[in-house]
């Protein structure tokens, strides 16, 4: 049975070895030490098995620079499953927590770039819909993705999606 909760302060070895085993390098792990520093208002979940931390996933602070001013919200990124527990539902399990979590509180949407077949069954839409792009190049649009979880912001929302500094270094 997987459980679900938010990190604790003990996590942190464990919660680096997922990114950098998921991931094969460190650039993850880096960028989860630098938003776990920087950001206040981050909503970081773990998934254990049987007392092991097999995933892990963080939501921060972004903002969207619109002509009606910049809107914050938050963005998915990343996310890890150790290889030997993928492809079980454990990433999505740590997506939907997160977003009940984030239904609950102020912030309107929540952007992530990934793989559109993965994340579009969580509700996420091309941000290009919106008229929302990424402050990154090169990015393909079907990989920049929105979920609004308050609609009523759908049509006061457009312009250059920016994600923490954090990111900078990974992109």
């Amino acid at each position: 049975m997987v459980q679900i909760r938010e990190e604790q302060a003990g996590d942190k070895p464990a919660i680096r070895l997922v990114h950098e085993k998921a991931f094969g390098q460190p650039q993850e792990a880096n960028l989860v030490d630098k938003l776990r520093q920087s950001c206040i208002n981050l909503v970081s979940l773990v998934a254990i098995i049987k007392g092991c931390l097999v995933g892990h996933i963080v939501f921060s602070p972004v903002t969207i620079e619109s002509h009606g001013g910049v809107v914050q919200g938050m963005g998915l990124a990343p996310m890890a499953v150790l290889p030997e527990y993928q492809r079980q539902g454990i990433g999505s399990m740590l997506v939907q927590e997160g977003l009940r979590i984030l239904r609950g509180s102020l912030y309107p949407f929540v952007i992530v770039l990934g793989h559109p077949d993965y994340y579009l069954r969580f509700g996420f839409e091309p941000a290009s819909k919106y008229g929302i792009r990424t402050q990154w190049e090169n990015v393909p649009d079907e990989a920049f993705m929105i979920l609004f979880l308050d609609e009523s912001i759908i049509h006061r929302v457009s312009g250059v999606a920016r994600y923490q500094s954090e990111f900078e270094e990974t992109m």
